[in-house]
């Protein structure tokens, strides 16, 4: 079972993903609400995935995403984006990022994109 950690800004958005995630099989280990507290939730909490919004405020996603790295080179970072933001979710896989999910979720294509990660 995989350990997750949530990083959104909204808390609509952690809460929809966490139940989305709980219901199919994952453990949500924790939530964050920007990239700072993100950093010291991974360092913490070891999850096996991070889901990383890019757009929060005190430290974005990409900057996040990148002390996650350098911190844990092994870390598989799933990158939220809103539509219309490839340009950051180009820069966000080159940085290291695994896969990114766009947001309104699908479902199915969430928890695929997480197992792939498992795999």
């Amino acid at each position: 079972m995989s350990k997750v950690l949530i990083v959104d800004d909204a808390k609509f958005m952690r809460v929809t993903l966490s139940n989305l995630l709980s219901n199919n099989g994952f453990t949500v280990v924790g939530m964050a609400e920007n990239g700072q507290n993100a950093l010291e939730k991974y360092k913490e909490l070891h999850p096996d995935i991070v889901t990383l919004d890019i757009t929060m405020p005190i430290m974005d996603g990409l900057e996040a995403l990148k002390n996650i790295m350098e911190y844990d080179s092994e870390a598989k970072v799933v990158m939220c984006s809103a539509m219309g933001q490839q340009k950051l979710v180009v820069e966000a896989i080159e940085l290291g990022a695994k896969d990114f999910i766009v947001k309104p979720f699908d479902e199915q294509r969430v928890i695929d994109t997480l197992k792939n990660l498992t795999s």
